[in-house]
């Protein structure tokens, strides 16, 4: 691509859009931005229990309108950053690549054969929110500030929330485009030099997934009372973090 300032991305074949490829032997997967037209896959996998069973936050069940409200809220998200990186090309054409701060691609994809690709997943970086904290007020003191932190500060904590389709599970996707977006991007692009991520206790391969790629445990925080939308009830989760040397 010849905008310095979108460097390393590169642009898809037939949509155009921005995207990062993983590396052999997972190089026919890409993460681009969201598509509205993600929506009836995503239903799909969110009402599988095989998915649905480790996951907090999405609703459930999983309707159309979840997912289109999903939808609009990340693809502002990604849109925002894709605007930013304009700005910056148009403010340093020749310069070298500038500290930004968001990932426009988030969204995993399956190239096919034909040409086609297949939404696979989500990974994405988001400001630390301590999610483990049931004590609102320090939860608060922590968030808050981390939110107000400049633009490239080393002291912004950062977290990591991802899924992948069942079907692709246990086969090191993941654990690539992690890695992938980690070293591409959020190390070099948006100054990121600490990382904290939470895994529910019994999330075994969740947790594999991020010592693979260095993340140290700290500690398991015991929860009371915390139960998923599914209905199923989460007695702890593990605390590790990944930090810059």
């Amino acid at each position: 691509m010849s905008k310095p300032q979108y460097r390393p991305l590169q642009l898809h074949p037939k949509t155009g859009e921005l995207l990062l490829r993983l590396p052999s032997p997972h190089d026919n997967i890409i993460i681009t931005p969201p598509r509205m037209s993600d929506a009836e896959t995503i239903i799909s996998y969110m009402n599988d229990p095989a998915l649905y069973y480790w996951l907090e936050g999405p609703p459930f069940p999983y309707l159309p309108e979840h997912a289109d409200c999903w939808l609009n809220q990340v693809k502002e998200g990604t849109d925002a950053a894709i605007a930013e990186l304009e700005r910056a090309n148009a403010e340093h054409p020749d310069g070298p690549p500038v500290i930004v701060s968001s990932c426009p691609m988030r969204c995993l994809r399956e190239e096919r054969e034909d040409g086609s690709d297949v939404f696979l997943g989500d990974v994405t970086l988001l400001r630390e929110r301590w999610p483990d904290l049931e004590d609102r007020v320090l939860k608060e003191s922590l968030a808050k500030p981390n939110a107000e932190r400049p633009i490239g500060d080393p002291d912004i904590v950062w977290c990591i929330g991802d899924y992948i389709a069942p079907s692709h599970h246990g086969k090191g996707i993941m654990t690539a485009a992690i890695k992938t977006l980690m070293q591409e991007w959020a190390i070099p692009r948006m100054g990121v030099r600490q990382i904290r991520v939470e895994t529910f206790t019994d999330n075994i391969g969740s947790r594999r997934v991020f010592e693979k790629l260095g993340f140290v445990y700290e500690k398991t925080i015991a929860l009371e009372s915390r139960f998923l939308n599914s209905g199923r009830r989460i007695d702890g989760m593990d605390i590790l973090w990944w930090k810059a040397e």
